[in-house]
């Protein structure tokens, strides 16, 4: 169990994928809960405590880490390859829903502007038509019309 004030939203789960696959360990899975990372993996007891050694001293750029909780685990650990593919699949997935709210987004942005131009023009026309009134009676005041 990863935790601290920044463990989510910095890359901590694909930091400890590419940790797993440099050790080679057979198994891992690693999911945001609350507001910590809750990891689990298996391999070679060599390699397990390499892992925790590791992740002890070492964190993504942008995570502020507080304590770092290792506990036995009794229960299935998916391979790494399924874990890299259920990764891609969320990932892929935020990548759609944050497209999608910048579309919304845009289509809010033109209405906006849209909007602006209306307001200009009808500034605009108000404006010329001013001008024009005002000319007139200059025209008429000098002689000129």
């Amino acid at each position: 169990m990863i935790k601290g004030e920044k463990v989510q939203d910095v890359g901590y789960r694909l930091f400890l994928l590419e940790l797993t696959e440099q050790l080679g360990l057979r198994g891992f899975q690693a999911k945001n809960i609350g507001n910590h990372v809750e990891c689990v993996i298996e391999g070679e007891e060599e390699k397990v405590r390499s892992f925790l050694e590791f992740i002890r001293s070492n964190h993504p750029e942008f995570a502020s880490v507080r304590d770092i909780i290792d506990e036995e685990y009794q229960g299935n650990v998916m391979s790494v390859e399924g874990f890299y593919r259920l990764l891609s699949l969320q990932q892929l997935v935020k990548i759609v829903n944050a497209g999608l709210g910048m579309l919304e987004k845009q289509d809010e942005t033109i209405e906006e502007i849209k909007a602006l131009r209306y307001d200009l023009k009808a500034w605009m026309d108000e404006r010329f038509s001013r001008i024009e009134r005002e000319i007139s009676e200059i025209k008429t005041r000098i002689g000129m019309s």
